[in-house]
């Protein structure tokens, strides 16, 4: 039974007034919300269990989604607290409702046409990320691809991360001593992003990557949803 995990915690500060009473995820693009695009494209991808972090307006999440049997998926939820863990900190407080296999993971204020049905059920090492070409908000990027299709923290041309990987559990055994003594380490539970344990795991050569061409968008502001939503409604 493949497992997923869908980020959802954020505070959505950048998509203030409409995230003051609605998390992000569940705002609604081409007349459904972010998330469920993600849950009904993990469903068809032969996905059964979906552990969603949540931590602003958590409540709405179970209002909204049930327990996801209308998708044919059994959802989990993880509460976070009041304060969001970050990447790195949602998916190990998450671990211990994901099991020791390998697992999707989605940024759920995303949108994108990657066919999950495409992704591996292992990663060639502790991690596959799937990269898309920088957008006009991103031009720097964030990892070098190179032409073995594996990912590098340094080094030219670089892509973006779309939000959307496959992970083995075993990248998060070295988290402390990937991120240091960064704010939110000690915490309890501990907060922190992934991207230090993904730059880690690159330079042990451990983390792949794919080019996705297709379409993608960070909802990260009003006028990318309304856009992302236009678009969608168009498409029919």
């Amino acid at each position: 039974m493949r497992h997923a995990l869908i980020f959802a915690a954020g505070l959505g500060e950048r998509m203030r007034p409409l995230t003051d009473h609605t998390p992000k995820p569940l705002l609604e693009a081409g007349g459904k919300p972010l998330i469920a695009w993600h849950l009904e494209k993990l469903a068809g991808a032969g996905v059964h269990y979906v552990v969603i972090n949540t931590s602003h307006l958590a409540g709405q999440f179970p209002e909204l989604l049930g327990d996801g049997s209308r998708w044919g998926l059994r959802i989990r939820y993880a509460y976070e607290g009041a304060v969001p863990l970050e990447t790195g900190g949602g998916m190990l407080n998450a671990l211990a409702l994901l099991g020791d296999a390998p697992f999707i993971a989605v940024n759920g204020d995303i949108h994108s046409d990657v066919d999950y049905t495409r992704l591996p059920a292992e990663p060639q090492g502790l991690a596959q990320l799937v990269m898309v070409d920088n957008p006009g908000h991103h031009p720097e990027g964030d990892f070098n691809l190179d032409a073995h299709g594996v990912l590098h923290a340094e080094g030219a041309p670089r892509l973006t991360f779309s939000g959307i990987g496959v992970y083995r559990p075993g990248l998060l055994r070295g988290w402390r001593a990937a991120i240091g003594d960064t704010p939110g380490a000690q915490a309890r539970p501990p907060r922190f992003k992934l991207a230090p344990l993904l730059r880690t795991a690159m330079g042990d050569g451990q983390v792949s990557g794919t080019h996705h061409r297709g379409s993608w968008t960070d909802v990260g502001t009003p006028a990318r949803l309304a856009e992302l939503d236009e678009r969608l409604r168009r498409q029919g």
